[in-house]
């Protein structure tokens, strides 16, 4: 039944007939101010999701961070490798914490595969094979990302 409306949805969506609610009961309101989705992964993923390009959403948000911590860390990598090297516990190019306790090292390091996780896992797929995210799972990724970037806002630079 759920698979039946989102397909439902979706062509409605496309048709201009919807606009972007996904929840009936608040269709005033953009699925991205329901999240909470930074401003940023805003910007270079509403069109798409708007359009109905859930995966292309996703891959456009965590394209931008990836850039964002190329950006910050200097390093001239990317994906999984410049996630391991940017937020490296002993030599970190981007510090999440002070590194002065255990719980900051634990959370510099948990932060570390947080990042490139989210590269390996939601950010590869797209970009080398065909994908269809349905809606939901584009703004659990979107929330994601921009989790991340707000971490990366907060850093102690």
């Amino acid at each position: 039944m759920i698979k039946r409306l989102d397909f439902f949805e979706k062509i409605v969506r496309v048709s201009g007939a919807l606009g972007t609610a996904t929840d009936q009961s608040s269709s005033s309101a953009h699925p991205f101010d329901e999240r909470n989705i930074h401003s940023d992964i805003r910007s270079v993923s509403i069109k798409l999701f708007d359009d109905g390009h859930y995966s292309q959403s996703t891959f456009e948000a965590f394209k931008f961070v990836d850039l964002k911590v190329k950006s910050i860390s200097k390093i001239n990598d990317s994906g999984y490798k410049l996630m391991m090297a940017a937020f490296s516990e002993s030599s970190p190019k981007i510090k999440l914490t002070k590194l002065l306790t255990v719980s900051e090292i634990d959370e510099q390091i948990g932060y570390k595969f947080i990042f490139a996780g989210a590269m390996s896992a939601i950010r590869n797929p797209r970009g080398h094979e065909i994908n269809v995210d349905p809606v939901g799972r584009c703004l659990d990724h979107l929330s994601l990302a921009s989790v991340l970037l707000r971490r990366l806002e907060d850093a102690v630079l």
